[in-house]
């Protein structure tokens, strides 16, 4: 496993950037308005523009999420406050996704994916943060369930982060 040089992005500009063609989704339950999901990401997948691109497809307005898996890369971001911007850290080589999770929300009228993953590497250290990119080798498996009601997110000027907006 190698760690290239950090780097600081905006909120703003964390966008899902990959594809995910050999992506798998399979419905598992349908409990009255709650179903959940298998969505299987196969080698040279990358998983966050995947879950964006599930989202979109089965018009998910609220979600959450965990997974397990592996993976040959990822860049993993650091929240700093006092310059609302993430500190952004590329890591590569083949890692196992120990915990990913995470929910789905509706911003601008779009899926918002935000997720946390714990990254083992080779010597049994872990490394954490917030997913912005994530290339599968060989498999990641997240299941996903899907709320009844739908949730928003709202631009926070405070923090520059775009946060969950709950209704009573």
């Amino acid at each position: 496993m190698s760690t290239g040089p950090a780097v600081f992005l905006s909120p703003k500009a964390i966008q899902a950037t990959g594809s995910a063609p050999r992506m798998q989704v399979q419905q598992l339950t349908s409990t009255g308005e709650v179903k959940e999901y298998a969505v299987i990401f196969y080698t040279g997948d990358e998983a966050f523009s995947g879950l964006v691109a599930f989202a979109k497809q089965y018009h998910v307005t609220s979600a959450h999420f965990t997974a397990i898996g592996a993976i040959s890369g990822a860049r993993l971001g650091w929240f700093d406050q006092a310059k609302k911007m993430y500190r952004i850290t590329p890591y590569t080589g083949q890692m196992e996704v120990a915990s990913m999770s995470g929910d789905i929300a509706i911003y601008q009228g779009r899926p918002a994916v935000h997720a946390h993953a714990v990254l083992g590497m080779l010597d049994g250290s872990t490394r954490a943060g917030h997913v912005v990119e994530m290339q599968v080798r060989p498999t990641l498996e997240v299941m996903v369930t899907v709320d009844p009601a739908g949730m928003q997110k709202r631009f926070d000027p405070e923090t520059d982060l775009t946060l969950i907006d709950p209704k009573p």
